[in-house]
């Protein structure tokens, strides 16, 4: 099974970082870019499930949170529409200095392609976490 891991930091605190990857209102935000108007529902719990989908991309992930320890540790399955490959994704979050050290690990994949491509959509998305960070509150995207 192949798996990636990508270390980010940011000028954030933990709590934030954590708010930034679980609230639903947050998630919609940055998660995907604008332009796929994306959807996005969340059951932040242990237990509970996240769906993240784009009509306009006609595509969309489910899961379930298997670890919810705020604001450290975050565990879920993670599956595309359409497919029957399950893999998942582990956040550790970390304080460093006035910031955040964040540690993600998608493992569970059943080729080396799939890693790839799931890893360009991580850098991409990544990227725009830190500016979404930085807001103040809701921005008009469109």
């Amino acid at each position: 099974m192949a798996s990636l891991t990508i270390d980010r930091d940011f000028d954030a605190d933990p709590a934030r970082v954590w708010r930034a990857l679980t609230e639903a209102s947050e998630l919609q935000r940055w998660f995907w870019p604008p332009r796929l108007s994306p959807s996005i529902e969340t059951d932040p719990r242990l237990g509970g499930s996240y769906r993240i989908a784009s009509d306009a991309a006609q595509m969309g992930v489910t899961g379930e949170y298997r670890v919810f320890d705020p604001p450290s540790a975050l565990s879920y399955s993670w599956r595309w529409d359409g497919e029957d490959e399950v893999t998942f994704v582990t956040i550790q979050l970390s304080p460093d200095g006035d910031g955040t050290h964040l540690r993600l690990t998608h493992d569970g994949f059943r080729t080396s392609e799939g890693r790839d491509e799931n890893a360009k959509g991580w850098q991409d998305c990544l990227e725009r976490l830190p500016s979404f960070l930085e807001s103040p509150g809701p921005r008009d995207e469109k």
